[in-house]
């Protein structure tokens, strides 16, 4: 890579102390996961412009200094993915074979060989938990040792996982079926310990794990459980709970493969890594090329203070419609009204993507890469605009769509700049879109608003405005109950057995 008229001051032995007094006339800093960018580091730099993290976590760096600085963060997500894939693969063949005991044993002074028969892949069945980028590499893999891949991924589309040549299914039926179960899911308050003694239970006895995604989604004490019990054949785990503080009954269990956290760690990683960072600042720096950013759209200023509170409503509209709809996602429709059809809408429609495919992935999602991973994912997206009158300016209308089902969310700006749902599913309600939204559907009949109110008003949940919308048919009718403070899950357990009300949901905006 050629660059003219910079110079590159590469320090990879300096300490934490001499980095700001290092940087204060930088335009760029480039790092690794060991540096710490600081609030203190940011600060010094007076000239920095960009951050570039080698890597895709940016937990090392000050994201909220940085933007209140006009500081540009990027990072390199997916640049490990080959070596991830291949971690796991590698993982997979060591549990089959019985690689690491026979390697000690051999060390030893033994020779055993009946203590370590094998199995072959050929024929087995290797079910993905997660068909990102990183498992559906690992299927890739997988169909050259005639391995049959099965998987669980409720955002992932038929078709996607058609030109794999992987069967979609649910969770249950993908744990039950599997002879080799691998994860690769995104740590989320759904997906945490989604392997734990229900989970295991349902696995084939013989049966073996593997992870190399996120500790948090194993309870590794009850798969230890299991594994002592004899009821798994084993387990590879490449990430923990608690890190490096390794689990001790992990430690002196024989029937676990444990490796330091190193699935991305491999020569070609880091270099590919590295060169696409330095490509990506030197094309900010040189060119206004934004990729991969995570704390700032692709906005001047003046652009960015029009459009601010559509940014706004668009990421509470996102997260509204990914939490209600609930469905497997084949495109997402967005159209515009009013005003907004003379602006550039698609900052607009990037937090609107954002927002919707944050809770899917593992990866970082931000406003820049949002469309790479919907198209990533066969995610088709529609964005329209309309000089059809509404009832509402400004109006944004976000359907989420498959060939079967469609959610239809539409919110607007309303005076003051406040943030307003007005429509689900093509049934009026007018609300404020709040931080802590309650929505419900329910059959139409007297006393459920009552209902509800009574068992909030129990439980010290105060409201802030409660709507009613109903259909046509006056047969179903939804509710949005804005509070001022969350609503504990006992309290949701309560308002669901109200027989009137067929579903109900806190989404937290």
């Amino acid at each position: 890579m050629k660059a003219s008229g910079l110079t590159v001051n590469y320090q990879p032995d300096l300490n934490q102390d001499q980095l700001p007094g290092e940087i204060q006339d930088a335009a760029a800093l480039i790092v690794r996961s060991r540096t710490q960018v600081t609030a203190e580091v940011i600060e010094a730099a007076s000239q920095l412009r960009v951050i570039g993290r080698a890597g895709a976590g940016v937990d090392n760096i000050d994201l909220d200094t940085a933007t209140q600085k006009g500081i540009l963060v990027m990072n390199t997500p997916g640049g490990n993915s080959i070596s991830a894939a291949e971690h796991a693969f590698a993982l997979l063949i060591a549990l089959a074979r019985k690689l690491p005991g026979a390697d000690a044993s051999v060390k030893a002074g033994g020779w055993n060989k009946a203590a370590f028969v094998g199995q072959e892949l050929r024929g087995k069945t290797l079910g993905v938990l997660g068909l990102g980028q990183i498992g559906s590499l690992l299927a890739r893999r997988a169909h050259a040792f005639q391995m049959r891949v099965i998987a669980y991924d409720p955002f992932v589309g038929q078709s996607y996982a058609g030109d794999l040549e992987v069967t979609l299914s649910d969770l249950t039926s993908v744990v039950q079926e599997s002879d080799f179960l691998s994860l690769h899911l995104p740590l989320t308050e759904e997906t945490r310990e989604i392997i734990n003694r229900n989970t295991l239970s349902l696995m084939k006895p013989g049966a073996f794990l593997i992870n190399a995604a996120r500790g948090g989604l194993i309870s590794e004490d009850d798969l230890l459980d299991f594994l002592e019990e004899g009821r798994l054949g084993g387990a590879a785990l490449d990430v923990f709970q608690n890190e490096p503080q390794v689990n001790e009954r992990l430690l002196r269990s024989d029937r676990v493969i444990l490796t330091p956290h190193i699935a991305g760690s491999t020569v070609e990683a880091q270099e590919q890594v590295g060169h696409t960072i330095a490509t990506q600042v030197v094309d900010y720096l040189e060119k206004s090329l934004i990729a991969n950013a995570v704390n700032f759209p692709s906005l001047s200023s003046g652009e960015l203070e029009k459009i601010t509170p559509f940014l706004n409503l668009a990421s509470r509209l996102g997260t509204f419609a990914s939490q209600v709809c609930g469905i497997r996602i084949s495109s997402i429709g967005i159209r515009y009204y009013g005003d907004l059809t003379g602006v550039d809408y698609r900052p607009i429609s990037n937090h609107i993507l954002k927002a919707v495919l944050q809770p899917m992935l593992a990866e970082p999602v931000n406003e820049v890469n949002a469309r790479t991973y919907a198209s990533q994912r066969g995610i088709e997206v529609i964005e329209t605009a309309s000089t059809r009158s509404r009832d509402h300016a400004n109006l944004i209308s976000l359907q989420l769509r498959n060939a079967d089902e469609t959610g239809w969310v539409e919110g607007a700006i309303l005076h003051q700049g406040k943030m307003w749902l007005v429509s689900v599913d093509g049934i009026p309600l007018e609300t404020p879109l709040g931080d802590y939204v309650l929505f419900i559907r329910n059959q139409d009949t007297p006393g459920v608003i009552g209902a509800v109110g009574t068992i909030l008003g129990e439980s010290a949940v105060n409201i802030a405005s409660f709507v009613l919308g109903r259909e046509d048919t006056l047969s179903q009718a939804l509710g949005i109950i804005n509070t001022d403070n969350p609503v504990p899950e006992e309290v949701m357990t309560r308002i669901r057995k109200i027989p009137a009300i067929s579903y109900a949901q806190l989404i937290e905006l």
